[in-house]
């Protein structure tokens, strides 16, 4: 007799959004398909009740009003795009992607999600207060959790920014885990960015003290008004931290000096729920000093243009330079 094991079922969680992604394909590939393509649709809805409810979810938002606002403004549109004109054809797609964008459906990441305790959307800060007093501000679009307890004090950061103001401790320190590196604090205010695989850690008041993931022998010690980038190869130096540009977000602004557009839109991009488009290449270098709400990033892309002299289309979710 042979002892089989069975891969363990997926949660209700994840089998929603496999349905759902599975629904959002077959939204596209029935735009215009083949009698090959429409078969393995039918049979696919035939497969799982949870198929045809997930269909009419993502079909409910497919034909809804912002949908097809922004297609039709698409279509409309004679902005000289170039990546945009190929896609017109297929503007449903695109259209889709920018509700997708606005977070109605968002399961890409959520395995991440569903281990974190508190989470932010594009745009969203929240404040937390931890079992040991510690305050934590999470920035825009992040994932947190913790475990405080007579045992062990630690935080991860999934993904995304946050500042902890950590109270003075007897016990054991908190140690933070951000991507590459583990953070070990004791009555400290820093910051911390886990990005696109690089951890960026920046000290207002204090030490931290870091190790590499995987590494204990690779370590440094920041002190206030330190920062450093924790890459794929490791450490870079220590760098001087600039408080009032680096740390602005805390108090909720933006503060840009003499920083390329380019780099602003990046920036910009992490608080808008849709696309920022720069199609002028002339406008990446022109240097931006300002200082800005963080919570009003459309504003700021307007306030941008009028000062690089800059053509702006806006669109539901989607914003263009020209």
């Amino acid at each position: 007799m042979t002892d089989t094991h069975r891969a363990p079922s997926p949660s209700p969680a994840q089998a929603t959004a496999e349905a759902m992604d599975q629904a959002l394909d077959w939204l596209i590939v029935l735009d215009s398909p083949s009698e090959e393509q429409t078969r393995q649709f039918h049979q696919w809805l035939a497969a799982d009740p949870a198929h045809a409810e997930a269909f009419a979810r993502a079909q409910a938002i497919w034909n809804g009003a912002q949908v097809t606002q922004c297609a039709q403004k698409l279509a409309s549109s004679p902005v000289k795009v170039t990546a945009l004109s190929r896609l017109r054809p297929h503007w449903r797609p695109l259209a889709t992607a920018a509700v997708l964008i606005l977070g109605l459906f968002s399961f890409s990441n959520l395995p991440m999600r569903l281990q974190a305790d508190h989470l932010t959307v594009v745009g969203e800060r929240q404040r937390l207060q931890l079992e040991d007093g510690s305050k934590v501000l999470l920035n825009t679009n992040s994932a947190f959790s913790s475990t405080i307890n007579d045992q062990k004090r630690v935080a991860r950061l999934y993904q995304g920014e946050a500042f902890f103001d950590v109270p003075p401790h007897r016990g054991l320190p908190l140690e933070i885990d951000a991507g590459l590196v583990t953070a070990s604090v004791r009555d400290t205010a820093f910051a911390v960015r886990y990005l696109d695989g690089v951890t960026q850690v920046r000290v207002q008041r204090g030490d931290v003290d870091l190790r590499a993931t995987g590494d204990d022998d690779a370590r440094v010690r920041l002190t206030a008004g330190e920062s450093i980038r924790i890459g794929p190869n490791g450490f870079d130096q220590p760098a001087k931290l600039d408080a009032a540009t680096d740390l602005a977000w805390v108090q909720g602004r933006l503060v840009f000096e003499n920083c390329p557009l380019s780099q602003v839109l990046a920036e910009l991009r992490r608080y808008y729920p849709g696309w920022i488009i720069n199609n002028n290449e002339q406008l990446a270098n022109v240097a931006v000093t300002g200082n800005y709400r963080l919570d009003q990033p459309l504003d700021v892309v307007r306030s941008l243009a009028h000062i690089a002299s800059a053509q702006l289309k806006e669109y539901p979710a989607l914003v263009i330079l020209n």
